[in-house]
């Protein structure tokens, strides 16, 4: 699966795809709100009039995503603990245009993994703890290969919205939802982008690499 470190623009476009999922989640009417404290940087609680969840957002660059088993096998990290995924993928791994943002039910998702991850140890595959037992989007779901077994989400549950990955598109629709580029955040817009203070460099650097913000040090030189 895509190691987001593997070339310079691998880590911008997770944080990039993040943010993706937190504006179209925005403009669906959902409030979102950090859950600090817990570690887990993708955790995010949403509110929208008397309804509120817990959500996983999960960034992918190859089409699959992935949610590691926990510390004595017997449950999921992160996976676990929400009411919900946000799964946001590019559309095409070698040619990406368009984030696909999904929605989709928690208990939906853990029946997906757990049958992936029956099906591969019934194959003999070894899942270390703490390593993503990963799972396609956009695949049909088969037993043949055993790495289909519980893929096809994405599928099940069509994007939310679509968005444009190109810089000089002037928009990006889909059946559901549309979203202008002049609407975007200014953190897309490049040149345009205002002054970034410490704590919000420490912030994107946290979801980039997937920790806390305490973690970050920063260390600035004239």
């Amino acid at each position: 699966m895509t190691n987001i470190f593997g070339t310079p623009t691998k880590g911008p476009m997770k944080t990039r795809l993040f943010k993706i999922a937190e504006k179209v989640l925005e403009e669906d009417g959902w409030q979102i709100e950090r859950m600090v404290g817990t570690g887990k940087s993708s955790l995010r609680r949403i509110t929208k009039g008397g309804e509120s969840k817990v959500i996983s957002i999960r960034t992918s660059q190859d089409t699959w995503i992935a949610f590691p088993r926990a510390e004595g096998d017997d449950s999921w990290g992160t996976l676990d603990d929400v009411d919900a995924v946000v799964p946001v993928s590019v559309d095409h791994k070698d040619d990406p245009k368009f984030a696909k943002v999904h929605l989709i039910d928690g208990d939906e998702m853990r029946s997906r993994f757990n049958r992936a991850y029956e099906a591969r140890k019934e194959a003999g595959y070894s899942i270390p703890t703490g390593r993503g037992v990963w799972v396609s989007l956009y695949q049909q779901e088969t037993r043949e290969p055993v790495t289909l077994v519980g893929a096809g989400a994405g599928l099940k549950f069509p994007p939310i919205a679509t968005v444009s990955l190109l810089p000089e598109a002037g928009s990006a629709a889909d059946d559901t939802a549309s979203s202008s580029a002049d609407n975007a955040s200014p953190f897309f817009k490049g040149s345009d982008e205002a002054p970034l203070s410490i704590a919000e460099a420490k912030r994107r650097l946290a979801e980039t690499f997937g920790v806390d913000p305490a973690c970050i040090k920063i260390t600035v030189e004239a």
